[in-house]
């Protein structure tokens, strides 16, 4: 079903309650495509939850260049017991361009290193699973120079492919600019050279 290389995308912010021990947590799993918006996200759980002792996070982000950035933070819980936790079912499930929060309200009963992991990643876990999921498609952006009765073909061509056009140029022919699945790039490029 899932091919080592592939990656897949949250579709919207989705959270889950957890309670263990009289402790409340809420893991949020948030779609981000930049640490700026991953930060924006976490900032905006913050405010829902004025009151909340900690917020733990973990994100995985794609760079440009393919490599995934990786971060986790613990939130002043001991080391090693929220971030790398909350991280661990982000990875095993292969998304990329989100973070996940998980906010802890202490219930007076302390639940040790090890039940602490537990918690912070059964709540990213569940978030997770309650999560819309999606596949990750590589897009690559293309410039084509083409005649003006090549454009409507192109169009449907994209609208097949879920690629679209980002920007037009008309002069006695037309200069756009694609984004479309790296899948299609060599096919389009092909099929539209020789005009």
């Amino acid at each position: 079903m899932n091919k080592k290389t592939s990656h897949y995308l949250v579709t919207e912010l989705t959270t889950a309650d957890y309670d263990i021990k009289k402790s409340h947590f809420v893991g949020a799993i948030i779609p981000s495509s930049t640490e700026q918006e991953a930060l924006l996200g976490l900032r905006a759980l913050a405010t829902q939850h004025p009151n909340t002792n900690h917020l733990a996070f973990a994100w995985r982000i794609r760079q440009k260049d393919g490599f995934i950035n990786e971060r986790c933070n613990d939130a002043g819980e001991p080391s090693g017991t929220a971030g790398r936790p909350i991280l661990a079912p982000l990875e095993g499930r292969n998304i990329i361009n989100a973070v996940v929060g998980v906010i802890r309200y202490f219930g007076g009963i302390k639940l040790g290193t090890g039940g602490l992991a537990r918690a912070y990643g059964t709540a990213a876990k569940l978030a997770i699973d309650a999560a819309t999921l999606i596949p990750w498609v590589e897009m690559l952006e293309l410039k084509l120079d083409i005649d003006y009765s090549q454009l409507q073909l192109l169009e449907y061509q994209l609208k097949q492919c879920h690629g679209l056009i980002i920007d037009q140029q008309f002069t006695d022919r037309v200069m756009v600019t694609i984004s479309l699945p790296a899948s299609e790039h060599s096919q389009i490029k092909k099929q539209f050279a020789g005009f």
